[in-house]
């Protein structure tokens, strides 16, 4: 669960903090508090508590609750918290009633008061921020399993898309004719990619090190078809070991590459793939002339919905006028929750 707040917890918050101040105000009126009171009393209070609820959503449930399920240190650090602020409201309000300080109450009491001197009203706002994050995350959640069967679908008919193999079926008639050693070599690639492509069509993430063995096998096709138009180039700088990216990833960026740019005489398209310690980069020049195809946009969710299901890393996308980059997170499965 995401606890940071959002633009509309702080409209939550400040409705609701408006409204209590007002009710205050009536009843210290009523009380017939000095002024004092209203101008300290009534702000550090909404101050305090706020900065409560702040401490709980970026630091104790994140921490404690989400991250390592240390309960006891977030409930030990979480009534230090409420008696920590709850005392200096206290003493700062014993100050403005100009409290008898030699009837001042003993430690355990005192404290006891400080622990309830504010959650009542951090505790409430707390409450209602809690109840509507989780009603996000449900929503959330279910909108990315719908989300995640669509993008299933999808894969699997990018995967087994019959223009593929009709183009390819069309660049083997040619090679059979004029050139029958690449020809055997064509169908040796096409068959393995046929083959990893069945094998891991129910698989959500893949080796990096499977990945980029289809990719050069995907590569191999793409500059059989076209030539030169195309220059591949598969940069490591790493080990693949414990290494992993959602399935057809390669795949998605390379059919981009080809999708959205058509080839001019004499300006050929340089295709980098780069591999990092944390990250897979497709990176290409750009022609002046784009294709109408389906914009990318819709394969950049697709693969940023995925990574959504598999990690909180997020895909990264630079577009200039004459170079595009898409860069993924590796994902190394051994540290993902």
């Amino acid at each position: 669960m995401d606890t940071r707040l959002n633009k509309s917890d702080y409209i939550l918050i400040a409705i609701i903090y408006a409204v209590s101040a007002i009710f205050n105000c009536i009843d210290y009126y009523r009380s017939e508090n000095v002024l004092i009171e209203y101008l300290i009393d009534i702000p550090l209070s909404v101050v305090l508590s706020f900065v409560i609820i702040l401490i709980f959503m970026y630091w104790l449930i994140p921490n404690y609750i989400v991250k390592e399920k240390k309960y006891v240190q977030f409930v030990v650090f979480g009534l230090i918290t409420l008696c920590f602020f709850g005392a200096i409201d206290y003493l700062v309000g014993y100050w403005t009633g100009n409290g008898d300080w030699n009837k001042f109450p003993k430690w355990y009491d005192f404290l006891l008061q400080s622990f309830f001197r504010l959650s009542e009203d951090a505790g409430f706002v707390f409450g209602i921020l809690l109840a509507k994050k989780f009603y996000e995350g449900q929503a959330q959640f279910f909108n990315v399993q719908k989300q995640q069967k669509e993008n299933e679908l999808k894969l699997l008919r990018s995967q087994i898309d019959p223009h593929f193999l009709f183009n390819n079926l069309n660049t083997l008639d040619a090679l059979i004719d004029g050139d029958t050693i690449k020809a055997k070599e064509y169908i040796n690639r096409l068959s393995l990619i046929y083959r990893y492509l069945i094998r891991t069509k129910d698989a959500e993430v893949m080796e990096l090190s499977e990945e980029i063995a289809f990719a050069e096998n995907y590569i191999f096709l793409i500059e059989t078809r076209f030539g030169n138009d195309y220059d591949f180039q598969i940069k490591r700088e790493m080990s693949f070991t414990d290494k992993f990216i959602p399935t057809g990833s390669i795949q998605a960026l390379l059919e981009n590459v080809v999708k959205h740019n058509k080839t001019e005489q004499m300006n050929t398209i340089r295709v980098v793939v780069s591999i990092e310690e944390d990250w897979l980069t497709v990176m290409n020049t750009k022609t002046k002339i784009q294709s109408r195809e389906e914009s990318f946009g819709t394969g950049l969710k697709n693969l940023r919905a995925r990574y959504k299901l598999l990690s909180d890393q997020e895909v990264q996308v630079i577009n200039t006028e004459s170079k595009f980059k898409v860069s993924i997170p590796i994902l190394k499965l051994s540290n993902e929750s």
